[in-house]
């Protein structure tokens, strides 16, 4: 019998930790697995999901104008937030379960409760202890508040998604994914929406040419989109919560969200008394295989802060399933994975951008375009797609990939594959392109653009 009273713990039940209890229990593993809140973790609850749900929600309003241009007349509309909050509740309520389920089926003993590390080897659960082998850590990460006088009147997107009431006025504290998104379902499903971000542009690290298309784009639809300015204090008043700004300016509105960034969730966990190093910010330090400094304790996902996207954690469990329980040492590689930002429009990439493909390369090629979607011909809406491929010119292989429209997720998954598989320019050139959609104008493009003068990303 085994002195432990689990081969594996794993504390935090979201995607990568259900994915890594899962796999090992598969491979005959005793697996147990603690989570305090709700299973699923930030993106089913919390994230991607409901997330992307209110997204659908609030593109109606330009859809039912846009039917006018095809011949439909739209009655009067109106929207009501309670609805699109029980529904969306219900629908997230319905997948923990699933996930509570496939942990079960699994044979993955469940514990509800906040799980901290007594020593290297003990876990408790609120009054109880548990002993194991191998314990993985898939706490993942929270929001962190602004820190400026009045930061206690803001929200996160944790409670943006249980509102009781719909505010008219939203202020959207950011520049990241996460503050753009929230920004276009506010604005779409009709607040007066202002987004505030102290960089001199919108989604750092992302192409500078997607950054200035989707910024024209936000601002186009009639989002208050200001950069390059800093945030002083937040004061609640009479007439509502006034951002004061930096420049001497301020914005009031009923409601004002912070997106300013996440923070791992290590802290009171007893990490340091198991003997577990974090880095800077304080995530869990690991190498290659996702092993912290304590050999049989390992981290994934948010928690480690090298590529938060849940796909990424569900990898990296999987991963660490394999190599420690199912005899298949596997090391996932965080190269070329495709993300999307589910902005208004779209936004997706897959690759390097090209400012760091100038910085990697000798030398690289540069194909783009821009267009009308087919379906905003008729509708009269202004929105532009925006496509472009990074070359290495002395190989052709395709290191980049990205684009902003209509679906533009769904495309370049598709792309990704191609970019994973090592594909050249000549490779998208031979494909015959599917007529009429947007996806053709991957394997169309066929002007280089002239070489501009390289700048640093902001």
């Amino acid at each position: 019998m085994s002195e432990f009273d689990f081969d594996l713990f794993v504390i935090g039940g979201g995607s990568g930790g259900v994915r890594a209890a899962r796999i090992a229990a598969g491979y005959g593993a005793r697996v147990a697995i603690a989570e305090e809140y709700r299973y699923g973790g930030t993106c089913v609850i919390r994230g991607c999901v409901p997330k992307k749900l209110m997204v659908y929600a609030s593109e109606y309003a330009e859809a039912f104008h846009d039917a006018a241009g095809f011949g439909w007349t739209v009655g009067e509309s109106s929207f009501d937030w309670a609805t699109l909050i029980a529904n969306k509740d219900k629908e997230i309520g319905r997948l923990e379960g699933i996930y509570r389920r496939l942990l079960t089926n699994a044979g993955v003993t469940p514990l509800d409760g906040r799980a901290t590390l007594v020593d290297a080897h003990t876990i408790a659960v609120g009054d109880k202890r548990y002993t194991a082998g191998t314990i993985l850590i898939a706490t993942g990460a929270r929001p962190v508040m602004p820190d400026v006088p009045g930061a206690e009147h803001c929200i996160s997107s944790n409670e943006a998604f249980h509102l009781a009431a719909m505010p008219r006025r939203v202020v959207v504290l950011g520049g990241g994914y996460i503050a753009c998104e929230f920004a276009g379902i506010f604005n779409g499903l009709g607040a007066k929406t202002t987004q505030i971000y102290r960089g001199a542009q919108i989604l750092r690290g992302f192409d500078d040419d997607l950054r200035d298309h989707l910024a024209a784009e936000m601002v186009k639809k009639g989002i208050d989109l200001k950069v390059n300015i800093g945030l002083v204090a937040i004061e609640k008043r009479a007439d509502g919560l006034a951002v004061k700004l930096a420049d001497g300016s301020e914005v009031v509105a009923d409601a004002v969200m912070a997106a300013t960034g996440r923070s791992p969730n290590t802290v009171d966990m007893g990490l340091a008394e198991a003997g577990v190093a974090l880095v800077a910010g304080g995530a869990v330090k690991v190498d290659e295989w996702s092993r912290t400094t304590v050999p049989h304790i390992y981290a994934v996902g948010d928690v480690t802060n090298r590529l938060n996207l849940t796909p990424v954690a569900i990898r990296e469990g999987h991963a660490f399933a394999d190599t420690v329980f199912g005899g298949k040492p596997t090391m996932f590689t965080h190269e070329n994975v495709a993300s999307a930002v589910f902005s208004q429009p779209n936004l997706a990439t897959v690759g390097l951008s090209e400012a760091a493909a100038r910085l990697t390369y000798p030398a690289i090629d540069v194909y783009r375009t821009s267009f009308t979607p087919m379906k905003f011909t008729l509708a009269g809406r202004p929105e532009k797609t925006l496509m472009k491929l990074v070359v290495d010119a002395a190989t052709g292989r395709v290191i980049g990939c990205h684009m902003i429209g209509p679906d533009a997720g769904e495309i370049i998954q598709g792309l990704a594959i191609a970019v994973k598989a090592g594909a050249t320019k000549a490779d998208f050139d031979a494909t015959v392109g599917i007529h009429p959609t947007a996806a053709e104008e991957f394997v169309t493009m066929r002007e280089k653009l002239s070489p501009p003068v390289a700048k640093a990303a902001e």
